[in-house]
């Protein structure tokens, strides 16, 4: 299935989400680095600005792959993706959630925080490999006659 949201063929969705997974783990990394370090406000300010940008990424990420959702058909591929996508609305709820609980003190020496991360990290997971199966095993965002369908069919063939 083609991918809706794509820049010369290539799907935007992809490229964007590596900012919010990258930011989010580093953003969890911090906090356990600020839990044992002499200077906890350094990294404890470093994961709340890195779960901040996690948070904005996401949201932009969001949109080409709502628009890639919208376009799906198939029923099972559609329930996967949208377990997906609930996945995900729900790790930003606890990011923006988290982040609020940091504006009115620090996570210093406060494990709430790192535990609402800890869980976001392990839905994060989830969802990640949801959204690898949508691509690599239904091709959800694979160019039509590119080389995942050929293997794909290639299986299949072989299979039968």
């Amino acid at each position: 299935m083609r991918s809706r949201a794509q820049i010369h063929s290539h799907p935007i969705h992809p490229m964007l989400v590596v900012f919010p997974i990258g930011l989010w783990v580093f953003s969890f990394v911090c906090d356990l680095v600020a839990m044992r370090s002499a200077n906890a406000s350094f990294w404890g300010d470093m994961a709340f600005y890195t779960m901040a940008g996690g948070i904005i990424g996401a949201l932009g990420a969001a949109v080409p792959g709502f628009l890639d959702y919208l376009g799906l058909r198939n029923p099972r591929v559609k329930r996967i993706a949208t377990s997906h996508m609930l996945l995900n609305l729900t790790v930003v709820a606890l990011y923006v959630f988290n982040l609020g609980l940091r504006m009115n003190r620090p996570v210093n020496g406060n494990k709430s925080g790192v535990t609402i991360s800890a869980i976001a990290m392990v839905l994060l997971a989830i969802s990640g490999w949801l959204g690898g199966s949508l691509v690599y095993r239904h091709g959800v965002a694979v160019e039509p006659g590119s080389d995942s369908n050929a293997d794909r069919s290639d299986r299949s063939d072989r299979a039968a």
